[in-house]
């Protein structure tokens, strides 16, 4: 590979057994891309995220909020700040949850997951994908349906590799299985882990590594939780402030935030805030490829970023941050 600054300022992982590296840190669009924040901020936070060595950039069809309005943003993006540098990016997106009324604009149909890519596509002004997922399993669809979807998507040019989110470790063997016997290059699963949510551990990993497969998790902090943002309360205008939000109040229990407090004494004496912990805890695991975050303004990107520093977790650090996490 040749040498560049920008390229030397984050690690790069393996995606499973095939030829793709993806940065140990990705961008997620979720929130904070859509049609609400101003073109000037979206623009400054792509731009500086590139600028550190992030080249992996991830959106789904109905990202915003409004919905496409992320993907809308990042098509804009492409022709000022990412202008000529196509080739250096790694841009996914993803169908499977609601995005248009009616039959058609939800769940894992062919219809659903082709159409939903041609509208992905032209919002960004792209011709193909480098990763296209399905956002989560659909029980009223056949699983081959939506892997038949898959494999035409590769066959007509429209993704260079193919993806599943949100699925449970048989379906997902199932899944990969039938995409690598059709000789379709499926080479990731995006689930969500972190401190809190372990269900990965629970199989899934293990088949990710029988199966080699990349994985990178969503949510790595929690929805916000795994921060310092609530160690005093919940602050106005925050994520779990918002009623109508992902993050309910609810789930800051008494239990929870003794955790929280604790895990961020932990952090302290690493010399590393709770959030750059909790990342260097999901990187820990060798099945993970890269760690997906959110952002809000520049400084979080640093701060996460932050995190490369210092990735080893020692087995003392380790078995306290277990014994924390098993409290009752």
């Amino acid at each position: 590979m040749l040498s560049s600054p920008q390229y030397e300022q984050i690690p790069y992982r393996k995606c499973g057994n095939s030829g793709l590296y993806l940065p140990a840190i990705s961008l997620g669009l979720w929130h904070n891309f859509g049609g609400l924040v101003s073109p000037v901020k979206v623009d400054e936070m792509l731009s500086r995220a590139f600028e550190m060595g992030i080249t992996h950039f991830d959106l789904a069809n109905n990202y915003g909020p409004p919905y496409g309005s992320a993907e809308e943003q990042f098509g804009r993006a492409l022709k000022t700040v990412f202008a000529g540098r196509r080739d250096e990016l790694i841009i996914s997106s993803k169908a499977g949850y609601d995005m248009w009324p009616g039959p058609y604009g939800d769940g894992g149909s062919r219809k659903y997951l082709i159409s939903s890519l041609n509208q992905s596509l032209k919002r960004m002004g792209l011709e193909y994908v480098d990763i296209f997922y399905h956002h989560r399993p659909d029980e009223d669809t056949p699983l081959e349906e939506s892997m038949r979807a898959l494999e035409q998507i590769v066959r007509s040019g429209k993704a260079l590799y193919v993806g599943i989110s949100n699925y449970p470790a048989q379906k997902a063997r199932e899944a990969f299985r039938m995409l690598k016997s059709w000789g379709v290059p499926v080479v990731i699963h995006q689930p969500k882990y972190s401190m809190f949510v372990r269900n990965p551990e629970d199989g899934l990993f293990d088949v990710l590594k029988e199966e080699g497969i990349g994985c990178i998790p969503f949510s790595p902090l929690a929805q916000g939780l795994l921060t310092n943002k609530y160690i005093k309360g919940i602050p106005e205008g925050s994520r779990i402030a918002d009623p109508k939000g992902f993050l309910q109040k609810e789930e800051l229990t008494e239990k929870r935030l003794e955790q929280i407090k604790k895990l961020n004494t932990i952090a302290e004496k690493r010399g590393q805030s709770l959030a750059q912990l909790a990342l260097v805890w999901v990187l820990r695991r060798k099945e993970v490829t890269s760690a997906l975050v959110g952002i809000s303004s520049i400084k979080q990107l640093e701060d996460n970023l932050e995190t490369l520093k210092n990735l080893e977790l020692s087995v003392a650090e380790a078995a306290d941050i277990e014994e924390i996490l098993r409290m009752n």
